[in-house]
């Protein structure tokens, strides 16, 4: 018996009671240029009911073709993600979700994203058309039923309803994700690539994500903290065929998994992240706020609350007993809350990065956070401060800063006019 030769890539393919679009979708991967030795499709089944398997084993003969099958127990995404990562071989795998069908050149393409980006691995994420659930580029389901992929991505390339989702955030910055400050929100797994051993060495999918929406941007979130580059391939291109979803559900669910993001990796991207998706609030994008965030606090690094947050602490609360327990957020590089510190229990919170506040004095509890969502017990304080350091936020959160703020403690007092410019 003849060996073959080991695979390249890959291609893991998640999949759930869609069994025409796969056909579609495995009839592409069959007109790769790349070699079919070099290359094997894992078919992972999140317990589909229709005719999957069968149209699985019809390419048996025209593909490398592994499956992985989990029980139907719900929307594990992530798991069977998790799951055709491990039963695949190659050192370099494609991402590639139901319906999003490829060119010829599609696999060459991913394969020479990661040739050109040196010795070091790195994300690539493979532009994709027509991917616009709330909006679907009219006719679309007529031109795709009619052309291959590459017919219709030549024919409507330029028209701007067709583009990627992420193309004009994308453009703004010449497609360079390395300018951006939260690249991660661009990680959508619908079409993407990176090394077997690096998707593993940050851990796969986390497979808490049991609804739709959410876990590639996780995912996404912690490779851009290990330090991998994430890029963007317009050639390695995918085209989103119409189907039908749950706009709904999958909105609901989004919204819900918004604040999962946050419990994973409490901190103020995500604090940003939580308070706007959980509302549907995408305009202006998270990189917008989360890059006036960091402005402002290389602006207010230098702001010094000692005396305001002394002020306020020394005045009784109503009724006429002394707070006991306080919070204060935007604390800065505060010490200590002055004369009372040592008969105060004392949490400082703020959004610049600790330990910048580490010389809070000792048995005080610190945060890094801007106050929008915290892990504060509700009323937890006596007495919450929020101080200077918040004014260039406030016209943006303080809808959000004053609910924490009721939330974890009585008394709320603000260290400045509302009504100051920030």
């Amino acid at each position: 018996m003849t060996q073959l030769p080991d695979a390249q890539v890959s291609v893991v393919i998640p999949t759930y009671n869609r069994a025409e679009l796969l056909r579609q979708q495995l009839d592409g991967l069959v007109r790769q240029r790349l070699a079919p030795d070099r290359f094997e499709v894992v078919v992972a089944d999140d317990g589909s009911s229709d005719h999957t398997s069968e149209v699985v084993d019809s390419f048996a003969s025209r593909l490398r073709i592994v499956s992985y099958r989990q029980e139907d127990l719900g929307f594990r995404a992530a798991a069977v993600r998790n799951g055709g990562a491990r039963s695949a071989g190659a050192p370099l795998l494609v991402f590639l979700d139901t319906g999003a069908l490829v060119g010829p050149g599609f696999l060459e393409e991913h394969i020479s994203a990661h040739r050109h980006g040196g010795a070091t691995g790195r994300l690539v994420l493979g532009y994709t058309y027509g991917y616009n659930p709330y909006r679907p580029f009219p006719g679309l389901d007529e031109a795709v039923a009619a052309h291959r992929p590459e017919e219709v991505v030549d024919k409507y390339a330029d028209q701007a309803e067709f583009r990627d989702l992420r193309h004009d955030e994308l453009e703004a910055v010449d497609f360079d994700l390395g300018r951006l400050a939260a690249p991660w929100m661009n990680v959508w797994a619908l079409n993407m690539s990176l090394p077997a051993g690096d998707f593993h060495a940050v851990g796969g999918f986390d497979e808490d994500f049991r609804s739709w929406g959410g876990e590639d941007l996780e995912f996404g979130f912690r490779v851009h903290r290990s330090g991998m580059p994430i890029v963007m391939s317009h050639r390695a291109w995918a085209l989103e065929s119409p189907h039908e979803r749950d706009l709904d559900g999958n909105r609901t669910s989004n919204c819900a998994n918004s604040w999962v993001l946050w419990e994973k990796h409490p901190g103020p991207v995500m604090e940003m992240y939580g308070a706007m998706y959980s509302r549907n609030h995408y305009d202006p994008p998270l990189e917008h706020e989360y890059r006036r965030l960091l402005d402002w606090s290389a602006e207010a690094r230098e702001i010094d609350v000692s005396r305001e947050v002394a002020s306020l602490v020394a005045e009784p609360l109503p009724g006429g007993a002394r707070p006991a327990r306080v919070v204060v957020i935007g604390a800065g590089g505060l010490g200590d809350i002055g004369p009372d510190q040592g008969h105060v229990s004392c949490t400082f919170v703020d959004f610049d990065e600790w330990p910048r506040a580490g010389t809070a004095s000792a048995g005080a509890r610190t945060l890094h956070a801007i106050g929008l969502r915290t892990a504060l017990e509700s009323g937890s304080a006596d007495l919450v401060v929020i101080t200077s350091r918040l004014r260039g936020l406030w016209g943006r959160w303080s809808g959000d800063l004053l609910a924490e703020a009721r939330r974890i403690g009585g008394e709320v007092r603000i260290a400045f006019s509302p009504q100051d410019p920030g």
